[in-house]
């Protein structure tokens, strides 16, 4: 039996960059974080990408400098979560072609296809946001080491 669920290093980035929902936290003057769902992805420099509609509350809260914590789990028995915390180091215009890539990424070719048609059926740009995250502090745990 193992002593620790620590994941190693390249344990937890495969795991994050697995497909999994994740968790984001974004700190709110005067009220507890903002912890909601949300789809992401981690691109080749190991930041995590999040789309979010730009006039959502997740949007309105984000700025540069921002630091915001997201966790990923897999809830099947025995358990794994790995968390990152850092820094929003870019917002930009979110494009059809990473909405396409996130959609994708989620629900697959086809029903990806059809929720970017649905939802940006006449090929214009759909107002998101990309907010980019660096991860700086990583929290990990797989209960399967205890076995």
């Amino acid at each position: 039996m193992a002593d620790s669920i620590v994941m190693t290093k390249a344990e937890r980035e495969a795991f994050l960059a697995d497909l999994h929902t994740g968790i984001v936290a974004i700190p709110e003057d005067g009220r507890g974080p903002l912890t909601v769902p949300i789809w992401y992805r981690v691109d080749d420099n190991g930041d995590v990408l999040m789309l979010t509609p730009a006039d959502s509350r997740k949007a309105r809260l984000c700025e540069v400098g921002t630091r915001i914590s997201l966790c990923a789990q897999d809830e099947s028995m025995p358990p794994k979560y790995t968390s990152v915390e850092g820094p929003v180091v870019a917002l930009d215009e979110g494009t059809v072609a990473e909405a396409t890539t996130m959609a994708v990424r989620y629900l697959g070719d086809e029903i990806g296809a059809a929720y970017i048609e649905a939802t940006r059926g006449d090929g214009g740009a759909h107002d998101e946001l990309l907010i980019r995250m660096r991860p700086e502090r990583w929290f990990s745990g797989d209960f399967a080491k205890r076995f």
